[in-house]
């Protein structure tokens, strides 16, 4: 593992995620919301610290609410995004601002995502709203129902 990338887990205080990479949340806000489906009250925003070092990967996931990708340090990072009903898959890469690459992307809800670093390590943010709560939160290899077109295009099916 890249020295900074370490120094960063230790600093930050980072665990290890489900999905791959490392995290911890810095902020969930007071005020609470309702989203208009089937899930209750959520916290109206949360914020985490998530590395990946060189090698791991965020695997296929799926968020219930839309989420913000903010890339802090390091990277570039890909991140990947998959609509399975349209079975179409979009790559974007974050990086300092150039003519194809820019250091923030959102994620629409209910979108597959999935990214890994193409650096030695990337340290973003990804912020959620409706807050992030992990009922709301499937990993692919988790879930029979999803079409095989996903494992097959990238990062940790």
């Amino acid at each position: 593992m890249h020295p900074r990338a370490a120094e960063l887990i230790a600093t930050l205080d980072l665990k290890p995620h489900p999905e791959g990479g490392f995290y911890r949340e810095i902020f969930r806000s007071a005020l609470r919301v309702r989203p208009d489906d089937e899930r209750g009250e959520r916290a109206a925003l949360t914020t985490i610290y998530f590395l990946l070092p060189a090698g791991a990967v965020s695997r296929w996931h799926l968020v219930t609410s839309d989420e913000v990708w903010h890339l802090y340090e390091g990277g570039p990072l890909e991140l990947l995004e998959m609509d399975v009903e349209l079975r179409n898959l979009e790559r974007y890469t974050l990086a300092a601002v150039a003519p194809d690459r820019r250091p923030v992307h959102t994620v629409a809800a209910n979108r597959w995502q999935a990214a890994r670093t193409l650096g030695d390590y990337a340290l973003v943010g990804c912020t959620v709203g409706p807050g992030f709560e992990f009922a709301d939160f499937r990993l692919l290899a988790e879930d029979a129902v999803i079409p095989s077109v996903v494992s097959d295009l990238g990062p940790g099916a």
